[in-house]
């Protein structure tokens, strides 16, 4: 399964007159790291993670999806030069997967981003050193490349907390004259950042929700939870569940605190995960509303008004 998804080709739509582009992932993987080394950034290790991640080491492939293509590499960054260096590596890397008859050296790194980059975030503090480059995808197959030095906390839920080590894969790409096959493939490791491997792992088969320090999350996981349970997931028994939406809606109220950021993240959320599917969407505002107002108590009654409608 994990083949699949590597040899999978993922379409990046291109704003305007620009081509979409038709990328593998292992080919992505393999460009952006090769251009990384070739401009002296150490790359420790590369990682598949989040949806893509679970959707291989869970449940049966006939009754589970995945949406996010989530790839890590772990870097060594000194200075704010390598998130630039990192910028630049994978701009450079979509030069390599424009079709034939598409002029490249007309193509500039500031055009290549408004055309095809989704979203850019650089994080450079005292605890997290990581950016992130999202490559669009009108479907909402967004391909996120997220380049991490350090990063404090990695993962929401322990459902999305699993990172698959492409390492030992990407050698055999590079070297093996075999293909794979159901006999002949090489070792890989998977982790859960949750902390315990086989209680995430129960949680992802049998669909529970369970989490850490909610507080320390940005947006306090609130709109993930409820996409969660809008898809038939439940508390794990452990969870004082109304505790932990009360954490989560006032961590979202202080990350976004007025309505307009709180409409912009909503919107960017429901175009990236609900695609063409309506009822989906209805039930999903349902189900934050619900949330919300069971969870709202500690704010002021003019505030509770304001976000409820």
């Amino acid at each position: 399964r994990l083949h699949e998804v590597m040899e999978d080709s993922v379409p990046v739509h291109g704003r305007g007159n620009f081509p979409t582009l038709d990328i593998q992932l292992k080919q992505l993987v393999q460009v952006v790291q090769n251009k990384l080394r070739e401009d002296g950034v150490k790359v420790k290790d590369i990682r598949l993670n989040g949806g893509a991640a679970s959707y291989i080491l869970g449940c049966e492939a006939t009754t589970c999806s995945y949406n996010d293509l989530d790839l890590i590499f772990g870097l060594e960054m000194s200075s704010t030069n390598d998130l630039q260096k990192v910028k630049m590596a994978v701009l450079n890397s979509l030069l390599e997967f424009l079709p034939d008859g598409v002029s490249r050296e007309k193509m500039s790194s500031c055009s290549l981003k408004e055309a095809y980059v989704q979203k850019m975030v650089k994080v450079c503090n005292d605890t997290d050193r990581w950016s992130l480059i999202s490559l669009s995808n009108n479907r909402g197959r967004n391909v996120d490349l997220k380049f991490v030095d350090t990063m404090k906390r990695q993962f929401e839920f322990s459902v999305d907390s699993f990172q698959i080590i492409l390492d030992s894969l990407l050698t055999f790409y590079d070297i093996s004259q075999t293909p794979m096959s159901e006999h002949f493939y090489p070792t890989v490791v998977a982790e859960s950042v949750f902390g315990n491997f086989n209680v995430a792992l129960y949680h992802l088969n049998k669909k529970l929700i369970a989490t850490r320090n909610p507080e320390e999350i940005r947006g306090g996981g609130l709109l993930k939870y409820c996409n969660l349970l809008v898809r038939g997931y439940s508390p794990a028994e452990e969870v004082d569940i109304k505790s932990l939406e009360r954490y989560m809606c006032s961590r979202f109220f202080i990350d976004f605190p007025d309505i307009g950021q709180q409409r912009v993240k909503l919107e960017n959320y429901l175009a990236n995960h609900f695609i063409g599917d309506d009822q989906m969407k209805y039930d999903y505002l349902m189900t934050l509303y619900s949330v919300v107002d069971d969870s709202t108590i500690c704010l002021m009654g003019h505030e509770r008004r304001q976000t409820l409608n």
